[in-house]
């Protein structure tokens, strides 16, 4: 079984990866790592890397069969259940990724990645109260994430709910000051809720950051 802090090292890695790799090197190295399985079957941390590439390349049910047969084999492994849950979500599998998040929890009950990701599925999946319940789970357990505040404060924004969004954007900007998204988001809550002076402080603030003002005109003509 892979430890927490492995499977938040391979989760960046395979987010940096994806943003960073080609297609023909992503190829190159599939073809690669196929190879290899032929020799070497049972090697499960091959067989990981040979499934991140499929993901990479989004070959979600090859990918998903490869999380199956290192389930088969080790049904704790937390890489291959995260990832698992991720590919079953891109088949539209919301039920089976559901259980795969719900897994990784089981095992380690504050993974944030795992939370988030059950959060944001129950949100698609249009299960809102039990979104809800697992985004409040998440900022109870990483007080401290601006991410996580982010997140429950989109969900509140998509409900119309501008109060709590607004408070939850708050939270996020004072543990992630610069950045550019919060401050947007926050900017057009101010401006729904005609906080008009409040708005234009973020918007003043957004072009200190270096955002073009042509870019914020949209924001700025809202302003009565």
């Amino acid at each position: 079984m892979l430890r927490l802090t492995t499977l938040v090292s391979l989760t960046f890695w395979f987010l940096s990866l994806s943003a960073q790799t080609d297609n023909q090197t992503l190829r190159d190295s599939l073809k690669a790592a196929a190879n290899e399985l032929m020799r070497y079957p049972e090697n499960i941390d091959l067989r990981l890397r040979k499934a991140s590439w499929n993901m990479q390349l989004e070959q979600w049910q090859t990918a998903k069969d490869e999380y199956d047969r290192i389930l088969d084999r080790q049904p704790d492994n937390l890489a291959a259940l995260f990832f698992r849950a991720h590919a079953n979500e891109r088949l539209h599998r919301y039920a089976f990724a559901r259980i795969d998040f719900e897994h990784v929890l089981i095992i380690v009950p504050t993974h944030f990645e795992s939370r988030l990701g059950l959060a944001l599925l129950n949100q698609k999946d249009n299960r809102l109260t039990e979104a809800m319940d697992q985004i409040n789970i998440l900022v109870q357990q990483h007080p401290d994430s601006a991410i996580a505040y982010a997140a429950r404060a989109g969900m509140e924004l998509e409900r119309n709910m501008l109060s709590l969004a607004e408070f939850d954007y708050t939270e996020a900007i004072l543990r992630d000051p610069d950045n550019i998204d919060y401050l947007i988001n926050r900017a057009d809550i101010y401006i729904r809720q005609r906080k008009h002076t409040e708005a234009r402080r973020d918007l003043n603030r957004l072009q200190q950051l270096g955002v073009e003002r042509k870019a914020l005109d949209p924001l700025y003509n809202r302003i009565k």
